[in-house]
């Protein structure tokens, strides 16, 4: 019986993997349920599981939620400084991060402290740390697991090959609502729009990123950190079916490819199971529905967010902070209309143009300059 805690359990990621601890309960138990403001969910969620203990974010609404499941033996904490308290209890086997942005970073620290299993569904914590991930794991018995179908994908890719036969990673998106369309079209789409992605059901944020393809410059990122391969050796392709989740080409030409229904279940269940896969009745793939795969090239001088994650891996040091905090004050005022859909990936270059630029960070210089590009992006709005 793996115990597993869910940071961010009534998210996208968290509600699906509740599902698949349902589906194996003789496999799986929720220890710990973290949520920051959807109590309701998050009540529903802690009755039906009844996990040992749930984390409300929201300090607000505290009360409400324990006093919602007293007659339960289930303890209630609140605030940040909780989670990362209960990643590291010796009553957690896996912690599943699966917040989006800047939040995952230090809970996903104190569980690589505690040498715990991490599901890391957070490809933020990589974006903006990575380095510094990177460390602590070398000295920690910790491991990443990853949940993002793309790295699910190269890891399965990459079970029982060795490192030096990898010629290159290639990542593929979907392209989003917005694959083929010009900078004009682009300057006048809605959030509605933006969120109506063609293949997968995903939060608010992650969608938007789909569209601008910032979601895939933050996953060349996690890839570089997750795989030690080189900034040039990890290639994007664009593949509309999302069918091939992704690929690794070895030195002798072969390719693997890993494939299956756009859903997340599949790797979160993988990242849970390791090293074993157990049977799901759940939708298989047929091919006899996806009998025209097709592939292009990425648009980066339209959908410029990708090249500017490129240049930011390639520039180091806090750059990727830098464009992480300003992408996710920018996608938010996109989500608000504050701003248009185009004006995202001009708030992130004024960021990086005006930021102090930090060669080797610290921790304390990765808080610093993800708040200080959060109130200079908000100043750049208005």
């Amino acid at each position: 019986m793996k115990r597993i805690a869910i940071l961010g359990s009534t998210g996208s990621i968290g509600t699906q993997a509740l599902e698949i601890i349902k589906e194996f309960p003789d496999k799986f138990q929720a220890e710990i349920l973290i949520a920051n403001s959807n109590v309701d969910l998050l009540i529903k969620q802690a009755i039906e599981f009844q996990p040992n203990i749930i984390v409300v974010v929201d300090e607000s609404k505290y009360q409400f939620v324990k006093k919602s499941i007293e007659k339960y033996p289930i303890k209630v904490f609140c605030g940040n400084d909780s989670i990362s308290q209960v990643v590291a209890f010796d009553t957690v086997d896996i912690v599943l991060t699966a917040t989006v942005g800047f939040s995952g970073l230090l809970p996903t620290i104190k569980a690589i402290e505690a040498n715990k299993i991490i599901a890391l569904a957070n490809k933020e914590t990589l974006v903006v740390a990575g380095e510094l991930i990177y460390e602590k794991l070398k000295n920690s018995n910790s491991v990443i697991l990853p949940v993002d179908s793309e790295h699910s994908a190269i890891f399965q890719c990459l079970v029982g090959e060795k490192y030096e036969s990898i010629e290159k990673l290639i990542l593929t998106a979907s392209g989003g609502p917005f694959r083929g369309k010009n900078y004009d079209f682009l300057e006048d789409v809605t959030p509605e729009q933006a969120l109506n992605h063609p293949n997968w059901k995903m939060g608010n944020k992650v969608t938007i990123d789909s569209a601008s393809l910032m979601n895939k410059g933050l996953e060349v990122i996690e890839a570089f950190w997750l795989f030690e391969m080189p900034v040039e050796k990890i290639d994007v392709l664009i593949h509309p079916q999302s069918v091939i989740h992704s690929m690794v080409e070895f030195k002798d030409g072969s390719i693997k490819a890993q494939m299956g229904v756009p859903t997340m279940k599949i790797p979160i269940q993988y990242a849970f199971d390791f090293p074993c896969r157990s049977f799901s009745d759940r939708n298989k793939l047929s091919f006899s529905k996806y009998n025209n795969l097709t592939f292009e090239e990425p648009d980066i001088k339209i959908f410029r967010n990708l090249q500017i994650a490129y240049n930011c891996l390639k520039r180091g040091g806090n750059s990727a902070c830098i464009m992480n905090a300003a992408n996710e004050i920018a996608v938010d005022a996109f989500l608000k209309k504050k701003i248009k859909f185009t004006d995202i990936s001009n708030l992130i270059e004024l960021a990086l143009e005006k930021i102090e630029y930090i060669e080797h960070p610290n921790l304390q210089n990765y808080l610093e300059t993800d708040n200080i590009t959060r109130i200079k992006t908000l100043e750049f709005i208005k």
